[in-house]
């Protein structure tokens, strides 16, 4: 029987750090973007998601994107609507990575594809 190889053991501290490189290392018209969007970690993608996204396992999600995005935006929009929101999945990008290395491409990756759906791309106009 295959043994499971363990996860790696990531403080959230160091994670989150991980997430302020990733926007720091944005171009610069990127920053101003990023700055409208909150940007959170959480442990695992709520089931509620999953199910709304058809997904049978949390491992299939790093992170999402939540919200009105900027190419879509109206002065008319209604009032009320919640501020744009990134989540980005530590459980699941743990589980994926081999290396803290790989921890690091894959946070900025999973940061740079989030926002990229805040600016109105979807997942086949990505540019990885």
């Amino acid at each position: 029987m295959p043994r499971s190889r363990p996860i790696l053991t990531i403080s959230p501290e160091e994670f989150d750090g991980w997430i302020q490189e990733a926007l720091a290392g944005l171009p610069a018209p990127f920053v101003s973007l990023a700055g409208e969007v909150s940007i959170v970690v959480e442990e695992e993608p709520p089931a509620d998601v999953l199910e709304d996204l058809e997904l049978e396992s949390g491992d299939d999600l790093l992170g999402l994107y939540q919200g009105v995005s900027v190419d879509e935006a109206s002065f008319f929009q209604p009032a009320g609507e919640l501020p744009a929101r990134i989540a980005i999945y530590r459980g699941p990008i743990l589980r994926l990575c081999r290396t803290k290395a790989d921890v690091m491409h894959e946070v900025r990756d999973t940061v740079v594809h989030e926002l990229g759906h805040h600016v109105g791309l979807d997942d086949e106009d990505m540019p990885y």
